[in-house]
């Protein structure tokens, strides 16, 4: 059950941007550029970085959601995406994006975890200065909203379909405006919603 009242139906960060509408645009702005801008990282890489990240954090709603956008870039590849969650050192993927993987990894144990050797793996294997720092920048990033989501309770679905719907629509479409796009017809209010009061 969320720790403050939600408005009913809405999960995850859905909930939360109704709460808190205000607070919706900065951090939607700020998905859209780290996951979505102009980047020589593909967006399927960035949304592993995310998922990843949320993963280690225990944060379901949030590696589900950014594994199904990964897994619709990937061509429906989830099994690829799920490697990458429990383990990208033997994730069937390029060595660049597992040196930045592991550096988004320290960055969710603290910052203070990376390490001149983390950098300089992902060096060694072609990653720039601009996708290191915003490798570093998403993990953080994701640090952040996973605790967001977490530390209030918000309902997370367990229908792995919710997800793949969510994911389709934000692959498409992108993260500014989720709020009012996804409540209108992807995420929220879902057939199966958490009851009302709770989950």
């Amino acid at each position: 059950m969320p720790h403050i009242s939600l408005p009913d139906g809405l999960p995850g960060i859905l909930g939360l941007m109704a709460f808190a509408p205000e607070a919706s645009k900065p951090l939607n702005d700020l998905a859209e550029v780290l996951l979505r801008g102009p980047n020589t990282l593909s967006r399927a890489d960035r949304e592993l970085v995310a998922a990843y990240v949320s993963a280690r954090n225990d944060c379901t709603f949030c590696h589900s959601s950014h594994g199904a956008v990964a897994a619709c870039y990937l061509d429906g590849d989830e099994g690829t995406v799920e490697s990458v969650k429990r383990d990208p050192a033997s994730a069937e993927i390029t060595p660049k994006l597992r040196a930045l993987l592991a550096i988004a990894g320290r960055v969710q144990e603290g910052g203070l975890c990376v390490g001149e050797e983390d950098i300089q793996r992902a060096r060694d294997c072609e990653a720039t200065d601009r996708e290191i720092h915003d490798v570093v920048l998403i993990a953080s990033a994701f640090c952040m909203y996973n605790r967001y989501v977490d530390g209030l309770a918000t309902w997370t679905p367990t229908d792995p379909d919710v997800y793949r719907e969510a994911g389709m629509r934000l692959a498409q479409r992108g993260y500014v405006g989720v709020g009012g796009d996804l409540i209108g017809g992807g995420l929220g209010p879902i057939t199966g919603r958490a009851p009302a009061g709770g989950v």
